[in-house]
């Protein structure tokens, strides 16, 4: 990435994303220690991103191993009902505020994790209707063609990235 200022201030070296590349490998790492998914899926990447955007946001990854203390709040903050959301919006746009020398700061982790959150927020995927598994179909009469793909396209919904990233984080974090 290139330098912010090119008036000399920036030390003249390049801004690296570190504390988001950080996150990012922790949460690459407990993915792929659960083997939930294919790392090439999109599926995998709105896993991926979403615990990154979890570790970064919650105050960034912990060299060597995350202690027990740290899993716990991971899994409290991705755990199904949770505001994820919202706590991410929240965090995001107090990172933007501070001063860019603060604690995250601005610059290229903040801009990268944005990058993130947009992706998980406007990409929507294809995945299967959990309110459609609590009710089944009715049996059709028999004058009915078969139910064959019609009945496959209606258990399935195009939903935010997110809503797919954020419980297969959580099992990542479980199975850690």
């Amino acid at each position: 990435m290139r330098p912010e200022r090119q008036d000399g201030t920036s030390g003249g070296g390049l801004l690296v994303p570190m504390d988001w590349m950080y996150a990012e490998y922790v949460a690459d790492g407990m993915l792929r220690t659960g083997d939930l998914m294919e790392p090439s899926t999109l599926e995998y990447r709105a896993g991926r991103d979403a615990l990154a955007l979890t570790v970064f946001l919650s105050g960034g990854a912990v060299p060597d191993a995350l202690p027990a203390s740290r899993l716990d709040e991971l899994m409290l903050l991705t755990a199904y009902g949770a505001a994820w959301c919202g706590w991410v919006r929240e965090r995001l746009d107090a990172l933007g505020a501070a001063p860019a020398h603060g604690a995250g700061g601005r610059g290229p982790d903040l801009r990268l994790a944005r990058a993130a959150w947009r992706w998980l927020e406007e990409t929507e995927l294809l995945a299967a209707d959990l309110d459609a598994i609590g009710t089944p179909l009715p049996d059709p009469p028999e004058e009915w063609p078969e139910r064959g793909d019609a009945a496959q396209d209606a258990a399935q919904v195009w939903t935010p990235a997110w809503q797919l990233g954020l419980p297969l984080g959580h099992l990542a974090i479980h199975l850690h």
